[in-house]
């Protein structure tokens, strides 16, 4: 499963470094020097540079590679910047913006504290209640500013929310395929 983890934004000088807008929670891992990130080439452009001209480099329409490998990173003033390997003006730099950045979930590593989950480990499960009861399956998990919440898709087609926290989801079992979920009365009626 592809898993997005960043955005590739604005030029930043004029020697191809590009900002990126990250959607991992482990910048650090996901854009080390030599990591190698995946692109989809055949995407529709960034709707802010749709209609600029095509970005020539030594007379060839700039292309986004399937992959795209880091060659620098570092930070400045709260913004990740990164060198991609064979990006090194601010014309081709552009013609990335809007790229979406992926990896492959077979190739991260499972996370070593035993209560933290990636995302697409938790995607798909039964939830359950403490009793048993099936309360639906996780559709997916939405990173909010207090707490992560895993996004229940109900047998009768509605959603609910359920933070994902130790007091409301007591345990994870990716084994048997399930979170077991304790909510207060009327969570699940919001």
């Amino acid at each position: 499963m592809l898993l997005i983890v960043g955005r590739i934004g604005r030029p930043h000088g004029i020697r191809g470094e590009v900002t990126v807008e990250v959607r991992t929670d482990d910048p650090d891992a996901r854009f080390a020097v030599g990591a190698v990130l995946r692109t989809d080439p055949t995407a529709a452009p960034d709707p802010r540079t749709a209609n600029a001209p095509p970005v020539t480099d030594l007379g060839e329409l700039v292309r986004v590679p399937e992959r795209l490998v880091v060659e620098a990173v570092r930070w400045h003033q709260g913004h990740l910047l990164v060198s991609l390997e064979g990006v090194h003006d601010r014309d081709v730099a552009e013609a990335l913006r809007g790229t979406l950045l992926w990896v492959d979930s077979a190739e991260l590593l499972p996370p070593e504290d035993p209560d933290e989950f990636n995302d697409h480990q938790l995607v798909g499960l039964a939830v359950v209640t403490p009793s048993g009861e099936t309360l639906g399956e996780v559709a997916r998990i939405d990173h909010a500013p207090a707490s992560d919440l895993l996004v229940l898709r109900r047998p009768e087609g509605r959603t609910a929310l359920i933070p994902f926290v130790k007091a409301i989801v007591p345990e994870v079992d990716l084994a048997a395929g399930r979170v077991i979920v304790d909510p207060p009365a009327g969570l699940l009626d919001l």
